[in-house]
């Protein structure tokens, strides 16, 4: 019953999205808006257009297989209904992602997918390869989330807008903004990682320590393929230039090479699996950075085609390590007797994996290499780097759908048995869907991809598909890679490659940066934290001056015109006896002597207040030094002179920062002084002293009134400050003390 409920919503959503196809495909996009935080202007804004509704199919599509499959592969698991929630909580977060008409709402389902992908990599928490792998995906992944933040700040400001609508039909004014290179720069940090491009693509593989379902859903289908619905969906406002096609197509071909070549080193089916994924993201990545209508086309229908065959296989996966207790391909074969259906399911989609007909992978294939022999730039590099990926591919579909259901069992220990329906009709699904796709591609291209092509092209452009596409290079191509692909597998096969040539991989740099890291920390907490009064006081003051200089270096707008000085003779008496008092307070070797002269210097600075007509300041400057006067000798009078403990080091660190302080405050005068005053702030407070506050004198009036909350924040610290004193003061009962 319980599994019945939870189907619905999958499958209730697929059948909505469903709907959708022939507005979208008519050329509406949907939309719709909440306000979220109206005082900041953000809203929860969704959008269904041809790209965002292709993507949600896949989602809620496979998401319901999933969920139907881990009821099975699941059932005696006693966390069961915790795991129905963070795949649900999962499939919430990818639509709310690929559905965002916001920056904002996209970049919150975004790190919502993360969290949700660590609760499922995490699972099985008990085992320490799956609470490393969870951990692994979510810093790798938690750190991109950091970069794609700072970049939709940074396009939001260049387009004026965040709204994503804005944002696409602006493409000019960003590529011409001078925080174009900053902003691709960032968003493609936040993509490679969550695709797992080369230099993150580790962190994909080391996720298959999670449960199956969990593989076949998160890792082949949906969540890794969100870095490439980034790029597609930001390539009308960011591509076209020579930054994206060589970052693009520079790193998606690594990645293409990379892991292929792993891929077929590997034994276990769901890490063969895994790099093959990583292959494929590598060739998303490579077809958006060469950017023609026709590699985003092929771009798009490899998505798909990818999503549909690597979730059946993964699948399939499960049900030989359920059936047999093991994924190592070299104790394996034989199984298509005891598993007819999983070896059917699992032949499927391997043929469509290696591109072969009447399968859409055959399509797929044929639209790459198209789209690289018709570049704009070294079309036959790019043809030799999907030549070489492809071939790769091709012996790693053998090694998953043929190796395992073929020939004789190579472990006699094993026992393999049918599985449940459960089992092997979630991934029979999307295998068949494959081939019809294959069979009758029109309208797949025209109802579904076309509309998701003219989002990611900017332009609506026809997209005609077609099984066959006559002889020619692209066909050469073809029957060379199926040659090539055949040849490399029975060379793995035969020279044992597969327990070869384990390699280099920046995981190791993640572990020895993971490993470091707690020295680090500790190495800055150390210095940070030191205990020292001074050096807090140092670092706080230092930072503020350094922002407050660099503000009014940035912010200066012509030339600074400082008055001259016009004051009389007692005026200038005033202030060269407070410049001396402050200059023999920093010299002189007694505590009463410095004491007399920062006395002097708070008299000067009631006399100043005289002199400029505010009595009532210069009575309580003087109140206030007199009483601090008597205070401070009444304190130190017995203590001794100054003792010099400072090194000549420390003093000169010291006299810089003095130094520095004071001249940005210099500066921070002069820029006041050298403004035009505007008196209407003045002017209101006269005009509203007796009618609003009720009182004749104004100054009193903006400290009650006007400035109440401050005064009261003022009062307060001085009650905080009494208390204490009062508390350290009182006798106390107890040793040393009376009642």
């Amino acid at each position: 019953m319980l599994l019945t409920l939870l189907l619905a919503i999958p499958l209730g959503l697929f059948a909505w999205f469903a709907l959708q196809i022939g507005p979208v495909a008519a050329g509406q996009v949907l939309q719709a808006a909440l306000p979220w935080i109206p005082s900041l202007g953000v809203t929860l804004s969704f959008r269904v257009d041809g790209l965002g509704l292709l993507f949600a199919l896949l989602i809620s599509g496979i998401g319901a297989l999933v969920l139907l499959y881990a009821s099975s592969y699941l059932h005696d698991h006693p966390h069961l209904d915790r795991f129905y929630g963070y795949l649900l909580s999962f499939m919430a977060a990818m639509l709310g992602t690929v559905l965002a008409g916001d920056l904002i709402t996209l970049f919150v389902f975004w790190e919502l997918t993360g969290i949700c992908s660590f609760l499922l990599i995490g699972f099985d928490y008990r085992q320490e390869a799956s609470r490393r792998a969870a951990l692994q995906a979510l810093l790798v992944t938690g750190a991109g989330g950091l970069a794609l933040l700072a970049g939709i700040i940074l396009l939001a400001k260049a387009a004026g807008s965040s709204d994503l609508a804005v944002i696409l039909a602006s493409g000019d004014q960003i590529r011409n903004h001078n925080l174009y290179l900053p902003i691709l720069l960032l968003l493609l940090a936040g993509a490679f990682t969550k695709s797992a491009q080369f230099p993150f693509q580790f962190w994909l593989p080391g996720a298959m320590a999670a449960p199956t379902p969990v593989s076949a859903y998160l890792h082949s289908a949906t969540m890794v393929k969100l870095g490439v619905f980034l790029l597609a969906r930001f390539a009308p406002a960011l591509g076209g230039t020579d930054s994206w096609f060589v970052w693009l197509t520079a790193v998606g071909g690594i990645t293409l090479l990379l892991g292929a070549a792993r891929a077929v080193l590997r034994t276990d089916l769901k890490q063969i699996l895994a790099w093959t994924t990583v292959s494929a993201l590598g060739m998303l990545t490579f077809l958006l950075g060469i950017g023609t209508p026709l590699a985003v086309t092929a771009a798009l229908l490899l998505l798909t085609v990818h999503a549909l065959y690597k979730s059946a296989l993964f699948l399939a996966a499960g049900a030989v390590d359920h059936g047999t207790g093991t994924r190592e391909v070299n104790r394996l074969g034989g199984l298509a007797p005891a598993m007819p259906q999983v070896a059917l399911t699992a032949g499927l989609a391997a043929l469509s994996m290696a591109g072969l007909l009447p399968f859409s992978g055959f399509i797929a294939k044929e639209l790459f290499y198209e789209a690289t022999l018709h570049a704009p730039v070294v079309p036959w590099l790019l043809s030799a780097v999907a030549l070489a990926g492809n071939s790769l591919t091709v012996a790693a579909a053998l090694l998953a759908g043929y190796l395992p259901f073929y020939g004789t069992l190579r472990d006699g220990s094993l026992h393999p048995h049918r599985v449940d329906l459960r089992l092997w009709l979630p991934p029979l699904v999307p295998a068949l869907i494959g081939l019809l796709v294959g069979l009758f591609p029109g309208g797949f291209g025209t109802l579904l991809l076309a509309p998701a092509v003219a989002q990611v092209a900017g332009a609506q452009l026809p997209v005609a598909l077609a099984l066959w596409h006559g002889f020619g290079p692209v066909l050469l191509l073809s029957l060379a890679t199926l040659g090539s692909g055949i040849c490399l597998f029975l060379l793995c096969r035969r020279w044992g490659l597969l327990q070869r040539l384990p390699g280099w991989d920046t995981e190791q740099l993640y572990d020895l940066l993971l490993e470091r890291l707690p020295g680090c920390a500790s190495s800055v907490t150390l210095r940070l934290q030191s205990g020292n009064l001074r050096y807090y006081l140092m670092a706080v003051t230092g930072v503020a001056v350094a922002l407050m200089a660099a503000t009014l270096f940035t912010s200066s707008t012509g030339t600074l015109q400082l008055p001259m000085p016009d004051g009389s003779l007692h005026e200038w008496l005033t202030a060269l006896v407070i410049l001396a008092g402050a200059l023999f307070a920093t010299i002189t070797s007694s505590r009463l002597a410095a004491v007399a002269a920062l006395g002097v210097v708070g008299y000067g600075v009631a006399l100043i207040y005289i002199i400029f007509g505010a009595p009532d300041l210069a009575m309580t400057q003087f109140c206030i030094e007199t009483l601090s006067i008597i205070l401070f000798v009444l304190v130190l009078h017995k203590l001794p002179h100054f003792t010099l403990l400072s090194t000549t080091r420390s003093r000169l660190r010291d006299l810089t920062v003095a130094l520095g302080i004071g001249s940005v405050m210099t500066m921070l005068v002069w820029r006041a002084v050298s403004q035009p005053l505007v008196p209407s702030l003045s002017t209101w407070f006269m005009e509203q002293s007796l009618p609003a506050g009720h009182g004749r004198n104004v100054v009193n009036v903006i400290l009650v009134d006007f400035r109440a909350l401050d005064t009261l924040g003022e009062i307060t610290v001085l009650a905080v400050a009494a208390l204490g004193v009062y508390g350290m003061l009182k006798p106390r009962s107890g040793k040393g003390g009376t009642d």
